[in-house]
């Protein structure tokens, strides 16, 4: 597969269950490596990182996970949650961490008071606010979100969706975005990657790629997307 996310852009891995789309995020984020190939950020080429590099690097490029419970320790309050990176990383001093902490729940739209509580108190919704902050809180240039949205109710989907479109125009971001879900992927990525069985099988701009797929199995997606009317595909 070969493909280039331009900065401040989103770009969206699709496919069926087994086809690649998490490996890839992770080999982008240098937490697997490729047998073969190449994974430039900016400048970095990261398979050539190792130690210390590599740890460095992970401070550009910040992971988000599907299950944002069984991302967060339940023994860990929020602020704690969030420090965490920041003492990890050595950013800041103890004295403006708590500044950070409070700006970064401010980004994602949650009180300032949610930092004394614990990811049991919170609901889906808040606690993958809360992944978002801590992920955003080391200032990344590149965020690759993983099912992200896939577990929250349609409700609380919407609502993150539009948080994400927020900080990436405040921010700059750019986002590799992982998903199965084909009407959310059209609702935020300017590109698209289908991947099938680990290869690349279909690329381009997501209204292009989506008006005209050209693989059977990019087809198939398109059809299975539930609710999809006539005219949903332009």
């Amino acid at each position: 597969m070969s493909f280039t996310v331009p900065r401040g852009t989103t770009h969206a891995l699709v496919g069926e269950s087994g086809s690649g789309k998490t490996t890839t995020g992770r080999a982008i984020a240098g937490f697997a490596r490729p047998t073969a190939g190449s994974v430039r950020v900016g400048e970095t080429e990261v398979t050539e990182l190792r130690g210390r590099g590599l740890r460095e690097f992970r401070r550009s490029v910040q992971l988000v996970y599907q299950n944002p419970y069984g991302s967060l320790d339940p023994r860990q309050s929020i602020d704690q949650v969030l420090i965490e990176p920041l003492r990890n990383f050595g950013i800041g001093t103890r004295e403006d961490r708590g500044a950070r902490v409070s700006r970064a729940l401010e980004l994602v739209a949650l009180p300032p008071e949610f930092a004394h509580r614990k990811p049991r108190e919170l609901s889906g919704g808040q606690r993958q606010r809360v992944a978002i902050a801590r992920a955003l809180i080391v200032e990344p240039e590149l965020v690759v979100l993983d099912e992200a949205v896939s577990a929250l109710d349609v409700t609380v989907q919407a609502q993150i969706l539009r948080l994400l479109a927020r900080l990436q125009q405040e921010l700059g971001l750019s986002y590799v975005f992982i998903s199965h879900d084909l009407a959310v992927v059209r609702q935020i990525a300017d590109t698209v990657s289908v991947l099938q069985r680990g290869r690349q099988i279909e690329h381009g701009p997501t209204e292009q790629v989506f008006s005209s797929p050209e693989h059977s199995c990019t087809r198939q997606l398109l059809e299975a997307i539930p609710g999809r009317g006539p005219g949903w595909v332009i």
